[in-house]
């Protein structure tokens, strides 16, 4: 995976890495085919696509031999994209078939920004909003090409490098917002308990200054307290060929940004403690940032973000490394100018407006709405009274005509009608005499004699 490193920095970008104590018996234990490599996020937005297409381009002998004899800038200029040429058929297939999964994933993201700013087109030129991912060539959308490849080095290399510059730029926004809220703070309470409480602030920022003296990055001193208290080695023996490849973790040949953050966690713990109020696990990162870079920019010469074994070991032949300046932590460096926090609450104090515009705007919406439900529910009332009232009217006057009654939808409901009293007692007497009639035969006998 060196190759991979070195060519777009792609797995050495982390967030939070911690160091973790070496055993040399487990890791003689665990055969060197089963170590996986952490799967590390770049933060890229293509980085699915990215890792896929260097998976695919790995698999092929030819691309992979060339890849291990390119340097950086041979990676950087496009000189390696026109080998793409060469490898397999198979490869350029599910290369083709990636880029297509890419451009569909796109496509999608770009008609839900559209649903989202509710913006109709009945005709969506795709290939020209595409235009403005960097990563592929929008004008071709079906095949992988040498360009597909040289813009995804191009621009990853380009967005890898800003990346750094983007997490100081938040971690100084961090810092204003935090001074920003404490005036804020302090200004809410009256005289007596804002002096005791910037009086108790004063004491945590005293306390988190007394830290034990944080050795200078990549010296001397500082490798050889890892060598000892992580490593767990006599410090008299300090070798510095044998601490990188102690730390060269994925035994790629080179120390990455990863492997290089990981060796200043024991300089970081003696200034920050998540268990103190206060000490602010966010500074502590950037610390950690900090003192990457520091090492980089004495150390990686050939500027590729990685540090061979032959400039690790030129960089502790410097007086530097042995004489190092004495590290000033984040208290003894501002990260921001009383001017830069005056205009980042001037902005805040916009935003703030805005929000407001933007709830009464609301408010008033909510209102409107509100009365509209109003007037909706008299209207539906009025016409479930006008109803009743309609069906009552029928009612009355199918009584009037001596029709059936209605039903609740204007049907006609039929029953049985009851027999008056008084035609009870009209047919009362005929009854013995209907019944003395059934009693007679029907038909006087033939052959009875007559008698006078």
């Amino acid at each position: 995976m060196k190759w991979i490193s070195g060519w777009l920095l792609l797995l050495s970008i982390s967030v939070e890495v911690w160091s973790v104590p070496i055993d040399r018996n487990a890791a003689q234990q665990v055969p060197k085919e089963e170590v996986q490599e952490e799967n590390m996020d770049t933060g890229l937005y293509y980085d699915r696509y990215l890792r896929e297409v260097i998976e695919v381009l790995e698999t092929d002998p030819h691309f992979r031999e060339k890849l291990q004899t390119a340097n950086t800038e041979d990676i950087k200029n496009g000189r390696l994209s026109k080998e793409l040429d060469l490898v397999s058929h198979h490869v350029r297939t599910r290369l083709d078939e990636l880029k297509r999964q890419e451009v569909s994933r796109l496509r999608m993201l770009l008609k839900a920004k559209l649903d989202s700013t509710n913006t109709q087109s009945l005709q969506m030129d795709h290939a020209s909003l595409l235009k403005q991912f960097e990563h592929l060539d929008p004008h071709n959308q079906n095949t992988f090409e040498a360009k597909d490849l040289e813009l995804l080095i191009s621009t990853a290399t380009k967005d890898l490098e800003n990346y750094d510059a983007e997490r100081h730029e938040e971690f100084k926004r961090y810092e204003m917002l935090k001074e920003h809220e404490r005036r804020e703070y302090l200004k809410s309470l009256d005289q007596e308990k804002r002096e005791k409480e910037e009086k108790r602030m004063q004491e945590l920022k005293e306390k988190h200054r007394q830290h034990p003296k944080v050795n200078a990055p990549g010296s001397v001193d500082q490798l050889r307290e890892v060598w000892e208290e992580t490593d767990g080695l006599d410090p008299q023996e300090f070798n510095p060929k044998t601490f990188f490849k102690l730390h060269d973790t994925n035994e790629d040949g080179v120390l990455d940004e990863q492997e290089l953050e990981a060796l200043f966690t024991k300089e970081l713990e003696k200034v920050y403690d998540p268990k103190n109020e206060e000490d602010d696990m966010m500074e502590m990162e950037e610390e950690r940032l900090r003192m990457r870079e520091h090492v980089m920019k004495n150390v990686d010469t050939n500027k590729d973000r990685l540090v061979s074994l032959e400039e690790f070991l030129k960089s502790t032949e410097k007086k530097e490394f042995s004489n190092p300046k004495e590290w000033e932590t984040l208290e003894n460096k501002p990260v921001y100018t009383e001017e830069e926090l005056q205009r980042f609450e001037a902005e805040l104090r916009d935003k703030e407006e805005e929000l407001k515009r933007r709830a009464e705007s609301l408010h008033q919406e909510q209102e409107l709405l509100r009365e509209r439900g109003k007037a909706l529910e008299a209207q539906r009332r009025e016409y479930q009274q006008a109803v009743l009232e309609m069906s009552q009217r029928q009612k009355e006057q199918q009584a009037v005509d001596g029709q059936p009654p209605a039903g609740p939808n204007g049907e006609l409901q039929f029953q049985p009608q009851t027999q008056k009293p008084e035609d009870k007692e009209a047919k009362a007497p005929a009854e013995p005499e209907a019944e003395a009639q059934n009693n007679l035969p029907a038909e006087p006998p033939q052959n009875l004699p007559l008698h006078t």
